[in-house]
């Protein structure tokens, strides 16, 4: 399949039927429209720009039409897309320009100055603009575009590589995974199943269109499903929920978080909503509950990798269940292997470890959804992905019907006078107070024990506690050498573009001093 002819099919059948809605630019495109300037603007790389098959173009924008036509335009072609993440640095983003060495260079206005500092530090043939505040001369290029179908394009996909997706750098420096035609089909494959899509579903892309849930967006849109974008805010989501009457959207665990801590919550027509799928990682069972209470649509968790999409899933039944009192456990669980997936839990030596749901093992995973490797990284390649399999570096256990509990990154375990300490555990227990929005846990110095157990606390707007507030309830919950022996207060917590809490980011200055950077 050319992930590039999404657009056309429902094209063809129903032309006139709402592709995009840009929340953003105010801005709304059928699908007629969108498949004709993606014609346009694929046959104008070939025509006017003179790039090749396996050329790259890389993208810094915030979620926008144009950015859902370069990646089909690119796909069409035989070209790979390189999307940036708006917002890394300047010294990040010329690293990543340097890595992929795309032959274009694609910006939007609200980043004119950004396009300035990086052209001057990074050859690429072509650097265009578009929207406010740019020259324009992307909607020049796609206005000299052949409206006919771009040659080759049927020779196109499979194994072509098409998307180059940075990772978020939780646990150090970005890495691109690139993806092919054939990888982004089958991870849709796993989607469709899982989320049960229709027709008649509309989308909501909450988040940023450089990471890998622009591909979940892409499918309901094979499905000829409106798509709609923004970027988001709690209750900016809530309204284009009841204005657009959207169905599905992915939401990770501080989003919705965040949206049911809207003043005035229950006041959102959000009835439309069919499914909600989250993920991001662990989400503490008070949080799964509260918004199986608030949200009035089935819920399903995905466990994913930019590498390798969305891997496992704990289905709509699953939380059904739970909440009855059927297996309650299992909603800490990421769910069992997708439809497309094989997935087992291994000792460093790489022996299975049994299903007794006590003993932790890493993730690997199997599948055509997975990447077929790190851009221009052969030997991080050739350690992550063995005999077929990836290591993911999460830790588990499962039980013995196959579910998966996540206890950890493998990197953010604390081990404290010899005690591994899972970090998701002790946020678990500090969930357990209600003034709590958002935690994160990892290990600080200590000469005694080695490590101690440290939070940093996200409180709900309104919300008051101390630190031995914190602590008190986490001790009632765990073992005396797992609860925090300090507690922070802040306003946020540093994230990565998937969502993922950049534990480094608060770790690594206690351990600076020590000489240790994990």
């Amino acid at each position: 399949m050319n992930i590039g002819k999404i657009p056309a099919k429902t094209a063809r059948l129903s032309p006139h039927r709402e592709a995009l809605v840009d929340i953003p630019n105010d801005r709304r495109m059928s699908y007629g429209e969108l498949d004709l300037r993606v014609r346009r603007l694929a046959n104008a790389f070939i025509d006017e720009l003179g790039l090749q098959k396996g050329d790259r173009i890389a993208i810094l924008s915030k979620n926008c039409i144009e950015y859902m036509e370069i990646y089909y335009a690119c796909a069409r072609c035989g070209l790979i897309a390189q999307p940036l993440n708006w917002r890394l640095g300047t010294e990040e983003l010329v690293r990543i320009l340097r890595d992929g060495e795309p032959s274009a260079v694609i910006v939007s206005g609200e980043y004119a100055g950004e396009r300035e500092r990086l052209s001057e530090q990074v050859k690429a043939r072509h650097w265009l603009g578009f929207g406010a505040g740019s020259d324009h001369s992307y909607d020049a290029l796609v206005a000299k575009g052949s409206d006919c179908e771009p040659p080759g394009s049927d020779s196109i996909g499979g194994d072509d590589p098409v998307l180059i997706l940075y990772t978020g750098g939780t646990t150090g420096e970005s890495k691109g995974a690139l993806h092919t035609h054939h990888s982004l089909y089958m991870g849709m494959l796993n989607q469709t199943v899982a989320e049960r899509i229709v027709p008649s579903d509309v989308y909501m892309l909450t988040g940023q269109m450089f990471h890998i849930p622009v591909a979940l967006a892409m499918n309901y849109q094979a499905h000829g499903c409106p798509l709609v974008l923004i970027n988001f805010d709690a209750q900016l989501a809530l309204e284009v929920i009841q204005q657009e009457r959207v169905s599905a959207f992915l939401g990770i665990t501080t989003m919705l978080n965040w949206m049911m801590a809207v003043e005035n919550f229950e006041q959102y027509d959000l009835s439309s909503l069919r499914n909600i799928q989250y993920g991001g990682g662990p989400m503490p069972r008070s949080v799964v509950a509260a918004a199986l209470e608030s949200f009035p649509c089935t819920i399903i968790q995905g466990y994913g990798q930019t590498e390798g999409m969305t891997m496992s899933f704990l289905s709509q039944e699953d939380h059904l269940a739970a909440l009855a009192g059927d297996h309650p456990e299992r909603l800490a669980s990421c769910g069992r292997e997708g439809f497309v997936t094989s997935i087992k839990l291994v000792d460093p030596e790489g022996n299975t470890v049994p299903r007794d749901g006590q003993t932790p093992g890493e993730i690997l995973v199997q599948s055509d959804a997975n990447m077929v490797g790190y851009w221009s990284r052969p030997e991080l390649t050739a350690a992550t992905i063995r005999d077929g399999w990836m290591w993911t570096g999460d830790v588990a256990v499962w039980d013995e019907d196959g579910y998966i509990f996540i206890v950890d990154r493998a990197k953010d375990m604390i081990i404290s006078g010899g005690e591994n300490i899972y970090s998701t555990q002790v946020e678990a227990a500090i969930h357990q107070h209600p003034a709590v929005l958002e935690s994160a846990v990892f290990g600080v110095p200590d000469e005694q024990w080695g490590e101690a157990v440290k939070a940093v606390v996200v409180l709900k707007p309104g919300a008051t506690a101390t630190e031995e507030d914190i602590i008190a309830v986490a001790s009632e919950h765990l073992a005396s050498y797992q609860k925090p022996k300090s507690v922070d207060f802040v306003d946020s917590l540093p994230k990565a573009p998937t969502g993922k809490i950049l534990k480094r980011t608060l770790r690594d200055p206690y351990w600076e001093t020590e000489g240790k950077k994990i």
